[in-house]
């Protein structure tokens, strides 16, 4: 499933992002790059471990737990904490495949990338190219979303961020291990959670069928996930 998230941050919060990461320690972004990826890796990215990068990435998480669409897609049981890159002209991501695993900075234990997110926090007519473009079963996808919007895509998927041209692509990204890990059912319950409460709207929340479907959720989901 390959997912648009609308207005993840207001436009407030992505002013103040932008604000701070104007003046934030850029470095080399294959500082998190697995040994492929930093091959194909020409970027940069915020240090984990920078203030500035602390203060964005709690302000995303925030926003991410008040998000119905975002919780409703991810299930999210862990998130590893929102990292920050930069593109400028000449700079790209070559083809990858995300790693499996990610050890949290913090060592207390590991994420499996389940899903992958881009959040993007620049307007798209501030830069040419810088298209993240996704490959997967059903052909390739190019995703370039105004500011404050965010991209869910399974992190098993080849993908890649074309060249920038012109100006500067900035983005927070970040992965998140779901409770349930296949994509497939997952992307069933989202699809059947979103016809529960289209339909509930109308028939209300009471409604024996309401009522009998969402079990039926609730049940799958039991059987699912992976707590």
């Amino acid at each position: 499933m390959l997912l648009q998230v609308p207005d993840v941050l207001t436009p407030e919060q992505v002013a103040y992002a932008r604000q701070v990461l104007e003046t934030a320690p850029w470095a080399d972004g294959r500082i998190t790059a697995g040994h492929q990826s930093a091959l194909a890796k020409r970027n940069r990215q915020l240090p984990q471990d920078c203030v500035q990068a602390l203060e964005l990435g709690a302000l995303v998480t925030k926003a991410l737990e008040r998000n119905l669409l975002f919780l409703s897609a991810a299930l999210p049981q862990r998130i590893y904490p929102p990292l920050f890159n930069r593109y400028e002209s000449g700079q790209d991501f070559g083809d990858h495949v995300d790693n499996a695993i990610r050890r949290l900075p913090d060592g207390s234990g590991a994420v499996r990338t389940d899903l992958s997110a881009t959040l993007f926090l620049a307007e798209p007519d501030e830069y040419d190219g810088g298209e993240l473009t996704v490959d997967d079963t059903y052909g390739v996808h190019q995703v370039k979303l105004p500011a404050g919007s965010m991209v869910l895509y399974p992190a098993s998927s080849l993908h890649r961020v074309e060249p920038v041209t012109r100006g500067a692509r900035v983005a927070c990204f970040f992965w998140i291990q779901s409770l349930v890990r296949d994509d497939a059912r997952r992307t069933l319950l989202f699809d059947m959670d979103l016809s529960i409460q289209r339909l509930a709207e109308t028939a209300g929340q009471t409604d024996p069928q309401i009522v009998a479907l969402t079990g039926c959720y609730h049940n799958l989901l039991r059987m699912w996930a992976e707590p």
